[in-house]
């Protein structure tokens, strides 16, 4: 196939490319190399990707329309993953418009294009953040996320709201993702993982927020990626089963989905923190401090719904998943 994948220099971006080119696909990656982390890194992943004559890459934003339009028409994707977005919960609380510009601005440039092009399917992500406030655990796509508690959070919300207009409108088959806490090799420098990593092999102390009592459901990127490619390959109709007078978020009578992709293991900060040490050999000193605003104390993806429709659920441990970053970490900076 012919797919368009935004955000390509990015940690989700460059592992599916890479998964998407050795099957065979031709793949258009579309990136404005933004320096909210290390532009560097961000190369250093699309050099993994130019070598592979199916793969053409162009750097612009996704708020900028006629790029995107001129992206689109040179391309001419068959589908499309819409993976660019301004990352990151604590950063939209210091710096709300571009949250604004990238993910909702940028969103319903692609929606449009996407409407104008044809597009057989659009995934795009979304986040485990936007079920916000809520408590009641595992996490399930048939929950109301009406309470987000960042903007961040309510961006991705309002992504699959405009893209369920779209699914209605115009027919455009959608289907949102919920990732929960990705990490792998190759990862994103802003994420725990990176920083622990960093800040322990220099000798430096880690800050621990909620005193490393929340949980999270870190999931490995392999499993992202076979996550995100099986439902690439599945394009949605609408829902039969769908009831107007009972409607659930995650399903619709237009062809829209909505899952999590999440390990569905939560695992306490703290004890992520001793597989890491495990992993480096080394223990780390700590500071610990108060949860942060915008972050919430557990995160566990109910991923029922993915596994019925496609078959798969993501299963690497931990132990597995940190240690591979480790070893990836140690090659890559030459520690």
């Amino acid at each position: 196939m012919r797919i368009l994948i935004t955000g390509v220099a990015g940690f989700i971006g460059s592992a599916l490319s890479q998964r998407l080119l050795a099957r065979g696909d031709a793949v258009f990656g579309y990136d404005d190399l933004n320096p909210y982390y290390d532009v560097n890194l961000k190369r250093a992943r699309l050099e993994r990707l130019t070598p592979h004559a199916n793969f053409s890459f162009m750097q612009a934003a996704l708020e900028d329309e006629r790029a995107v339009q001129r992206a689109f028409a040179d391309f001419k994707p068959e589908r499309v993953v819409n993976l660019a977005a301004q990352a990151g919960v604590r950063y939209s609380i210091e710096n709300p418009h571009a949250y604004v510009q990238s993910n909702l601005v940028g969103f319903i440039n692609i929606l449009e294009a996407c409407r104008h092009g044809r597009i057989e399917h659009l995934v795009y992500a979304s986040s485990s953040s936007v079920y916000g406030a809520n408590r009641k655990l595992p996490f399930s796509v048939q929950d109301e996320v009406d309470h987000p508690v960042s903007l961040y959070a309510a961006t991705k919300k309002a992504n699959e709201l405009m893209a369920h207009t779209y699914s209605h409108l115009y027919g455009l088959p959608t289907t949102g993702l919920r990732f929960f806490t990705v990490y792998g090799p190759w990862g994103r420098p802003d994420m725990a993982l990176f920083l622990f990593t960093k800040k322990i092999l220099a000798g430096e102390p880690i800050q621990v927020f909620n005193h490393g009592h929340h949980t999270r459901d870190f999931t490995y990127i392999d499993d992202i990626v076979e996550g995100v490619i099986r439902v690439l390959d599945r394009v949605p109709q609408g829902d039969p089963q769908f009831d107007p007078l009972h409607p659930t978020p995650d399903t619709s009578s237009a062809p829209y989905r909505v899952y999590n992709i999440g390990n569905h293991r939560p695992v306490q900060l703290s004890r992520y923190i001793e597989v890491l040490e495990d992993a480096l050999g080394r223990k780390a000193e700590k500071i610990l401090l108060p949860l942060q605003p915008g972050d919430v104390p557990d995160t566990y993806a109910d991923v029922a719904e993915l596994a019925r429709d496609t078959g798969y659920e993501p299963s690497t441990p931990v132990e597995e998943g940190v240690r591979r970053f480790v070893e990836w970490y140690r090659q890559f900076y030459g520690v």
